[in-house]
């Protein structure tokens, strides 16, 4: 399997959110290619966040068709593609250069703010989204502190999905795709043919 690049991935993401996932890219390309995906902990390289959403996008080609074989599941990779790309795209606007090579926290988002940030994004771009993606794209990173011992369970199947393609992105493969001889076939960073 050939490692997808962006405009493959958001090619498969059913109509009307394909196009407005392009226009968000559109309107915000310079800010998009050059934010990384966190301060240090993943994909912290100018283009990260980019390399991220590309990354897990990938990773859910890899599980999809495995996992659909034995069970089915009652989601598309469309939503899986539209969910992630949506999932962290707080983070376009959260992290700035430090000047030295690193990353840092801009101000302009929080911890506590971030999920409401995405949320006006969704809104301004007028996504269509279902409860299922909503729920996704909440829970991507798990129930955290929401989770309480004896409750019921707050992430749906794509939510779970998505969180594993994220868990393995973010912390297996957190310094991946490398942009240069990578084993995956067509391994692709946002900024490799840029510089």
């Amino acid at each position: 399997m050939n490692y997808l690049t962006l405009n493959q991935i958001i090619e498969k993401i059913d109509e009307p959110n394909r196009a407005v996932c392009y226009r968000v890219l559109e309107d915000n390309k310079d800010l998009f290619t050059k934010a990384s995906g966190s301060t240090k902990k993943h994909h912290a390289w100018e283009g990260g966040y980019l390399d991220h959403v590309v990354d897990t996008c990938n990773i859910a080609v890899a599980l999809y068709a495995p996992l659909n074989k034995k069970r089915k599941l009652n989601f598309s990779l469309s939503d899986v593609f539209l969910t992630l790309f949506l999932h962290d795209v707080e983070k376009a606007w959260k992290y700035e250069p430090a000047g030295d090579g690193t990353w840092k926290y801009s101000g302009r988002i929080t911890k506590e703010n971030e999920q409401e940030f995405r949320e006006e994004i969704i809104r301004q771009y007028g996504f269509q989204l279902s409860d299922e993606h909503i729920n996704a794209i909440e829970f991507a990173e798990g129930e955290g502190k929401k989770w309480k011992a004896g409750g019921g369970r707050l992430q749906k199947p794509l939510a779970a999905f998505v969180h594993c393609c994220d868990t393995i992105s973010a912390r297996v493969w957190h310094d991946n795709p490398t942009g240069r001889n990578d084993s995956w076939s067509g391994d692709y960073r946002v900024n490799k043919h840029s510089k």
